[in-house]
């Protein structure tokens, strides 16, 4: 018996070039609203930002209402279960969020399709949103009995650890492994056709970022948000921006270096792509 192998060139290496290609259409999408209709791009931003800030609630509410149970690890699991839902809900709706585009951003800047000065526009602009998304919630949120003392408590808990706590090269390393995970559920849900699919690899993601308690800083910030509403006094300011500082590097690296700019790598050449202009 004869078997053939056909002759294989350097393209036929490129085993996800269309997610490369998705990820290309949708930045030049989201710099088009970043550029004409800002105010639509902040709009998103801000409802990703508040998406977080309401899962995060739903997130102490389940850890703290489970904690009787008596299991940590149960009760950490559960809450990671239920923040995934926000960035599913983030994704599908096609809201913006900062630590995602960190990925795709870095995609169109290694293909040259565009320049870092836009790519900073539209971060400045979706961080501020995500920011302001996370204040929205909580101050709504202070109109109502939702938070509970055992809530509150559990918030400066968190926020301690994440703050005064930690060191700014844990924080830094632990913020690479968060968007490490998320971005590489994105990436894999990119190319999937069905719903439940999609759903499936972005929740993973999240529930191991959040099992974990790596450093996520649009998520961080939503807590700080809260903390502002609620337990002000117990901020130590310096250690908040220590904290955002090296949770926003280690979340660049972790989905722009580590995904973003790999798969971009290893499924194309920088001068493969030539982006058409009226």
């Amino acid at each position: 018996m004869t078997i053939e192998i056909p002759v294989k060139t350097i393209e036929d290496t490129y085993a996800s070039k269309s997610n490369i290609e998705n990820i290309l259409n949708q930045v030049a999408a989201k710099e088009v609203m970043a550029d004409q209709t800002p105010s639509h791009y902040m709009l998103k931003a801000i409802m990703s930002g508040f998406l977080l800030a309401i899962m995060a609630v739903l997130q102490l509410a389940a850890k703290t209402q489970f904690a009787p149970a008596g299991n940590p690890g149960l009760i950490n699991l559960i809450g990671a279960i239920a923040f995934s839902i926000a960035l599913v809900m983030i994704v599908l709706t096609n809201s913006e969020l900062l630590t995602s585009n960190f990925m795709f951003f870095t995609v169109a800047y290694y293909y040259k399709t565009i320049t870092l000065s836009k790519i900073m526009k539209v971060f400045t602009l979706c961080f501020l949103g995500n920011i302001i998304g996370g204040f929205i919630l909580f101050g709504m949120m202070t109109g109502t009995k939702v938070m509970t003392p055992e809530m509150v408590a559990a918030l400066t808990k968190t926020v301690n650890a994440k703050t005064i706590d930690a060191s700014w090269h844990a924080i830094l390393i632990k913020g690479i492994f968060a968007n490490f995970f998320i971005n590489i559920g994105i990436y894999i849900a990119i190319q999937c056709k069905e719903a439940l699919a999609k759903v499936f690899f972005i929740g993973v993601g999240v529930v191991i970022f959040v099992f974990m308690a790596y450093e996520h800083v649009v998520y961080n910030a939503g807590l700080f948000a809260g903390m502002m509403f609620y337990n002000i006094d117990a901020l130590s300011w310096i250690d908040v921006l220590k904290n955002i500082v090296f949770a926003y590097i280690g979340n660049y690296i972790g989905g722009g270096i580590f995904i973003g700019l790999v798969y971009a790598y290893v499924n194309g050449k920088r001068d493969d792509v030539v982006k058409l202009t009226k």
